[in-house]
């Protein structure tokens, strides 16, 4: 990937970050570019996006207070990585699900 692409995409990964109203006002962005940095971090905010639906339906169900607040605190620690790695114009999954995200969300952008 070169320097132009990710220069053209930065703004619009870091705004996938910024809530899912973010993510889909980053998708709507990048709809005619077609930045490849951009949808990367697209999909990545998605996919964290729905782990923490996931991890939030999990909460309401289970009243295990120390496992409830540990996938919290690492849903927002995968934010926190993927946030950064679009600040820094790094094109790097977050751990454990990042490739899946890709895999998963590949037809997006």
């Amino acid at each position: 990937m070169n320097n132009l692409s990710v220069k053209e995409g930065k703004t619009i990964a870091i705004i996938s970050y910024i809530t899912i109203i973010g993510t889909l006002i980053a998708f709507i962005m990048n709809q005619n570019k077609h930045n490849y940095f951009a949808s990367f971090h697209i999909r990545q905010a998605l996919g964290i996006f729905l782990l923490g639906v996931v991890v939030n339906f999990i909460q309401r169900f289970t009243h295990f207070d120390w496992f409830d607040t540990a996938l919290g605190i690492g849903v927002f620690v995968l934010w926190i990585l993927g946030l950064i790695s679009a600040i820094q114009g790094q094109e790097k999954p977050i751990p454990l699900l990042g490739e899946q995200f890709q895999e998963w969300f590949r037809n997006i952008a």
